[in-house]
């Protein structure tokens, strides 16, 4: 099981800390992402880890938001810097073991309930 949080509304240009902690219950994965999605539009990928803690973001993403995760506390997180209103989506959190392209929704077996985040 996958429990989000940290979602809130925000003003342009502030920061959030999304987290992500993940259940004894749930295997082990390879890879974690996270995922946002707005009403009537696809799921989209926004950042992921793999194994060796190498991260992928979507292009809007990069410099501005930060995966990471501490796996003493089966918790990935999410720093949103710079934050615009382009970025109000609810947010998911997922998990996979074999993932083909660390973006795409594809072989992420386990997802949250997501976190809304706001920028207005």
């Amino acid at each position: 099981q996958l429990v989000e949080s940290g979602g809130e509304s925000v003003q342009p240009g502030g920061s959030l800390r999304l987290s992500c902690k993940r259940s004894g219950g749930t295997p082990s994965t390879r890879c974690m992402a996270w995922f946002r999605q707005v009403p009537g539009k696809e799921r989209e990928g926004v950042a992921a880890i793999d194994s060796n803690d190498s991260p992928s973001y979507r292009p809007s993403a990069k410099g501005r938001f930060t995966i990471s995760r501490d796996n003493a506390k089966n918790t990935l997180y999410l720093q949103m810097d710079n934050l615009k209103p382009e970025d109000t989506a609810m947010y998911y959190c997922a998990a996979g073991r074999f993932v083909p392209s660390a973006l795409r929704e594809r072989g992420y077996n386990y997802w949250g309930q997501g976190t809304q985040v706001t920028v207005s």
